[in-house]
């Protein structure tokens, strides 16, 4: 293996030269670096990690706090961490994953043990007890998440969040859907253990269904849901049992995509002449679904790929930016259509195998809402 010693001697210079042009600590001169350069290069050498570390009072290294709770999408959060991952690498660092449900222990750990530069920090809830002791750290931290109700309250709290906007992207599904002269929706909202912890996208999202069905004359109902098929099937039959004008549904739940439009062709409830679907969830959930989605989508890798930037800028000096909430975009497919006219629909909804259900044949249309949050 090569060392630093070796350097020295292909370079023609002393080993604390060559260590003082690693670190930074002193003044080389331009030819003396390019020389050390050149022989750093010819040789191959790395500098060995602990050493740089002890040198520099830096490892490198990102951590990424991503606690795999009940209810999460796992292959979106594995989207966001491939996108935390390579933007770190292509910015010379590389990422710590802890997937523990350690809370504010997690904290104080990288904190206490300076393992990281600084911390990423997923799954954030309203109230997160994490909070109080990121505000108190040393170590600069990004919340992929929004722990407060508005952006500008997340700046007032000193803390720096990306994230899509959830509360704009649940008034754009109801006002997609109430353009399309839809008055009675129900939500398949996420499973119940989100609701119950907190977690802070599904809270905002409910919060703009809300504000715009309100403000829309739309009827709302909210189900949480988890993704199994029985599940589904008993949220949907309950759904339309109380409310059987109920023409459209909002899925804000990617497990749960399958599973109702197998159980709506089950019932005979053609998509979208009977009752048009809209999502919010990743392009890639949307576009291969059996029928392809109305959705909003989830811009897993933008938020992995700001969040790095973020932290790169604050470990470079830059200061804080508070929070950048990502405006929604929502692309119209195949799943939604105008109401149907008439009673409300009263096919079958048990029994044997039933046709499937048509859709159109419009081309993809996308539609955009402004930045918020700021």
């Amino acid at each position: 293996m090569v060392t630093l010693a070796d350097v020295a001697r292909h370079a023609g210079v002393s080993a604390s030269t060559v260590s003082y042009v690693l670190s930074g600590k002193r003044s080389i001169s331009a030819p003396t670096r390019e020389r050390i350069q050149h022989s750093i290069d010819a040789l191959g050498y790395r500098p060995h990690a602990g050493a740089r570390a002890l040198a520099s009072s830096r490892t490198d290294i990102l951590a990424l706090m991503m606690p795999l709770r009940t209810g999460l999408y796992v292959p979106v959060m594995m989207e966001i961490a491939m996108a935390v991952t390579t933007t770190a690498r292509s910015h010379g660092y590389d990422v710590l994953l802890l997937t523990g449900e350690e809370g504010p222990e997690a904290v104080r750990r990288v904190e206490g043990s300076a393992i990281a530069d600084a911390m990423i920090v997923m799954d954030v809830g309203l109230d997160d007890p994490r909070l109080p002791c990121l505000q108190e750290a040393e170590r600069p931290a990004v919340l992929i998440g929004l722990p407060t109700e508005s952006a500008e309250d997340a700046d007032t709290a000193g803390l720096e969040c990306v994230d899509l906007d959830f509360e704009a992207a649940g008034a754009r599904c109801v006002e997609h859907l109430a353009g399309l002269g839809h008055t009675g929706v129900a939500v398949l909202g996420e499973p119940p253990a989100v609701y119950e912890r907190g977690t802070g996208f599904a809270a905002r999202t409910l919060t703009g269904l809300r504000a715009a069905a309100a403000t829309r004359g739309v009827g709302l109902l909210h189900r949480p849901v988890d993704g199994t098929y029985a599940a589904v099937a008993a949220a949907v039959t309950r759904v339309f049992e109380e409310r059987p004008g109920t023409t459209a549904l909002v899925v804000q739940n990617e497990a749960a995509v399958e599973p109702l439009l197998a159980l709506l062709r089950h019932q005979g409830r053609a998509v979208p002449e009977d009752v048009s679907v809209v999502a919010i969830c990743p392009d890639q959930v949307a576009v291969h679904a059996s029928v392809p989605l109305t959705a909003v989508s989830v811009p897993a890798q933008e938020m992995g790929r700001l969040a790095v930037e973020r932290l790169v800028g604050r470990l470079a000096g830059e200061a804080p930016r508070g929070a950048e909430l990502i405006p929604p975009l929502l692309t119209a497919r195949a799943s939604t259509g105008p109401a149907p006219s008439g009673p409300a629909f009263t096919g079958p909804t048990s029994g044997s195998t039933l046709p499937g259900p048509r859709v159109s044949g419009s081309a993809p249309t996308e539609e955009r809402r402004g930045r918020g949050g700021h």
